[in-house]
C-alpha cells in the first residue's frame, strides 16, 4: 500500500500512533523498579563486603560496628545464596538532647550473595568480633576422578 494515499496526518494513523505511546507508558509502569526493589538495593549498595577465597573455604567480612549478634542475620536462600542482613537502630532519644550531627547510618541493610558449586552450605559459620561479621563457607572437597572401568576380553 503506498503511505502517500493514507498521509500521517489521517485519523487512522493518529489513532495508531495513540496506541502505541499509550503501549510504551504502560510498558514503562510495569518496568518501573517497585519501592521494595529500591529500598533493597540502598540496604546493599550501603552494605561493603570483601570476599575472600582461601584454598578450603570462601570469606565473607563485612563491617558491622555496634550491632550485637541478634541485630545480625545469616541465611541461605535457594541453596545457593549467602544472605546476611539486619537492622541498625536509633538509640532512644533523651527528653533534653538533641542531635548537632547525625552520620552514622540507620536502618535496614542488606547482602547477598551467589555460592560456587563447590561451597558447603552445611557448614557456615559466623563470627562477629569486634565489629566484623566474619563468615566462613566451607569448600567440599574435589571430586575423585573416575577410575576406567577394566573388561575382561575373554578368548572364543
Amino acid at each position: 500500500m503506498d503511505l502517500r494515499m493514507i498521509g500521517f496526518d489521517s485519523p487512522l494513523f493518529s489513532a495508531l500512533q495513540h496506541m502505541l505511546d499509550g503501549a510504551d507508558d504502560s510498558e514503562k509502569s510495569v518496568s518501573a523498579p517497585t519501592s521494595t526493589y529500591v529500598r533493597d538495593a540502598k540496604a546493599m549498595a550501603a552494605t561493603p563486603a570483601d570476599v575472600k577465597e582461601c584454598p578450603n573455604s570462601y570469606t565473607f567480612i563485612v563491617d558491622m560496628p555496634g550491632l550485637k549478634s541478634c541485630d545480625i542475620k545469616v541465611q541461605v536462600e535457594d541453596d545457593n545464596v549467602l544472605v546476611i542482613s539486619g537492622e541498625r537502630k536509633r538509640e532512644e532519644e533523651k527528653e533534653g538532647v538533641k542531635y548537632v550531627r547525625m552520620e552514622r547510618r540507620v536502618g535496614k541493610f542488606m547482602r547477598k550473595f551467589a555460592l560456587r558449586e563447590n561451597a558447603n552450605t552445611d557448614k557456615i559459620s559466623a563470627v562477629c568480633q569486634d565489629g566484623v561479621l566474619t563468615v566462613t563457607v566451607e569448600k567440599l572437597p574435589p571430586p575423585e576422578p573416575k577410575k576406567p572401568k577394566i573388561i575382561e576380553v575373554k578368548i572364543a
